[in-house]
């Protein structure tokens, strides 16, 4: 009995070892196949960022299409068309940003526009496009609710995209018969700029009847009657001035204009954790507001990471990009007003949008590559531009009428900088609207339906994502340093390095289809092996080259991990 205890016990030892073992050898197999590749950090520098017109891209509901009794007719796609904030979520959640290659979406701005409609010299036009503030503390019910905003933010926030809200501080919308003017300390309603120096770009208005903030001012203002009045109405105004007398107290601020905005608008970072501002109009803005607003940007960005330590994505901190109107990336830091240079970088801005890619984009890839890299390298180090072909208010984008959307998107994901993919870009979204006037015809609805049934379209679209993913998945494409190793067939590097982490990709251009063969020679070591992510083929370095054979003229090959 005692032996059949003891060989019991032997078995059971044994068997349990073995039990154990392999229980670590599952373990440890585990661990080995969900091993992911290197985290890649998101740097602002060669962001890929979506621009949208929220009430173009998609209608989420319906129901939000008509408010504020806004149904005159008007001038063709100049009424609202019903895009929402929901039907922007909808899209996060589908996956159709992060299949593009997206990693931060700007929305036109949401506060709550003019009710009435006015005639700029296009016809009768609602504020559809978001730049006609009535009141900044509110959104516009055409948009969507403080909860879709919220939701918005979660939803992309949760697939590791960034939301930008475009701001304004220059001007308030048109006076209309429902929308009176703002009080004459608080605005100007003329001269009409003329743009001949600095002073005739800032203390003016864009055009007329559009009321220019008195942003220069330092005078404190009381609140407009008819804002308070609305506030009342709505049931708010206890909160909205116990905000301000909160506000004021610790900033110090005098109660001045471009202070009463400056903290309407960053109460959207405060409560909804929005991660940057694309900024309008800052050429006609005296500049030391754009110094305000970063400051309590930041401010307001802190306070809410503090707030909400599980939701933070990373530590960069507040960004600002600026629309400084015909800034080109070959102006370096400084704007030339004529009589006056401004560095608009000093106060606040991280990148500038650049005006300057349209007219580059049919120049040999090689010239624009080197010329981007070495400008951001330089005159530009530290900061940044971001790039665009097409955009909501340019009348001369560089492909018009949608006949190069390959090498559209070539220069755009492939130069250095962030890029900035206007919607429908990626689906050759016609920009000639028949009856449209003026900037209209840029703006028409989203094309979907395109989309879903048009096979060329769906290859354009396939592209673009193949491109932008690439892009998104390689900080060096938009902030590393480029350098040529081929001219035929065109071949180059792209090398990004901040601290322990180290980005290295080579992308070959028009390459013949068929068989083809790509230097890499002094850039990866024979035995490397390399994965072509257009064509997903895995290649080994011999002799400082890889072969490929595919039907495609563009490789994008990166280390496989």
């Amino acid at each position: 009995m005692k032996k059949l205890l003891v060989l019991m016990s032997i078995l059971s030892i044994l068997f349990g070892c073995r039990e154990a073992k392999k229980e670590q050898q599952t373990t440890e197999q585990v661990v080995e196949e969900q091993n992911p590749k290197k985290e890649v950090p998101f740097v602002w520098e060669g962001a890929n960022i979506y621009f949208l017109l929220t009430d173009r891209f998609n209608n989420g509901n319906p129901d939000n299409d008509i408010n504020f009794d806004r149904t005159e007719d008007t001038a063709v796609l100049r009424g609202f068309e019903g895009g929402d904030l929901q039907g922007v979520t909808q899209k996060i959640r589908e996956g159709y940003f992060t299949d593009l290659g997206i990693n931060a979406i700007w929305l036109t701005p949401l506060v709550e526009q003019i009710h009435g409609a006015t005639d700029e010299g296009s016809g009768k036009t609602y504020g559809y496009h978001g730049y006609w503030a009535k009141d900044w503390t509110a959104l516009d019910p055409n948009f969507g609710t403080r909860k879709d905003l919220e939701n918005m933010v979660k939803t992309a926030h949760a697939k590791g995209i960034r939301i930008l809200l475009d701001v304004v501080l220059n001007h308030t919308g048109p006076v209309t018969e429902k929308d009176p003017a703002w009080p004459d300390d608080w605005v100007r309603t003329g001269p009409k700029c003329d743009f001949t120096s600095y002073e005739t770009t800032t203390a003016c208005t864009l055009v007329e009847n559009l009321p220019d903030v008195l942003t220069e001012s330092n005078e404190s203002v009381e609140l407009p009657d008819a804002l308070l009045a609305k506030w009342k109405e709505e049931g708010r105004l206890s909160q909205e001035l116990d905000e301000l007398q909160l506000f004021f107290e610790r900033t110090e601020y005098p109660r001045a204009p471009r202070y009463y905005i400056i903290k309407w608008l960053t109460d959207y970072i405060n409560d909804f954790g929005v991660d940057g501002f694309r900024v309008d109009t800052v050429k006609h803005v005296n500049e030391n507001a754009w110094t305000d607003l970063h400051k309590e940007a930041n401010y307001a960005f802190e306070m809410w990471k503090k707030k909400h330590p599980d939701h933070i994505l990373d530590n960069n901190p507040f960004y600002m990009v600026g629309e400084v109107y015909d800034y080109g990336i070959s102006g370096g830091r400084e704007f030339d007003f004529g009589d006056k240079k401004v560095d608009y970088f000093n106060y606040g801005f991280k990148s500038l949008i650049n005006f300057e890619l349209k007219d580059d984009g049919m120049k040999e890839y090689e010239t624009i590559f080197k010329k981007y890299s070495s400008l951001l390298n330089t005159k530009l180090k530290g900061k940044s531009v971001l790039n665009y072909l097409t955009s909501h208010d340019d009348a001369s984008p560089f492909d018009k009428e949608r006949k190069k959307p390959y090498r559209s998107a070539n220069v755009l994901l492939l130069t250095p900088g962030a890029s900035q993919v206007y919607y429908g870009d990626e689906t050759s979204r016609t920009l000639t609207i028949e009856g449209a006037e003026g900037d209209a015809t840029l703006r028409s609805f989203m094309n979907w339906e395109e989309l879903d049934s048009l096979a060329n379209v769906q290859k354009i679209h396939e592209h673009w994502q193949k491109l932008g993913q690439f892009r998104r998945n390689h900080p060096a494409i938009g902030a590393g340093r480029h350098k040529r190793i081929s001219k035929s067939p065109y071949v180059f590097s792209r090398t990004y390095v901040d601290g322990d982490y180290r980005d290295k990709v080579v992308v070959g251009l028009d390459l013949p289809k068929g068989k083809k063969s790509l230097s890499v020679k002094g850039f990866f070591g024979d035995g490397t092996k390399l994965y072509d992510t257009y064509s997903g083929t895995e290649v080994t370095v011999t002799k400082g080259k890889v072969l490929l054979d595919n039907a495609f003229d563009i490789a994008l090959l990166e280390l496989v991990e």
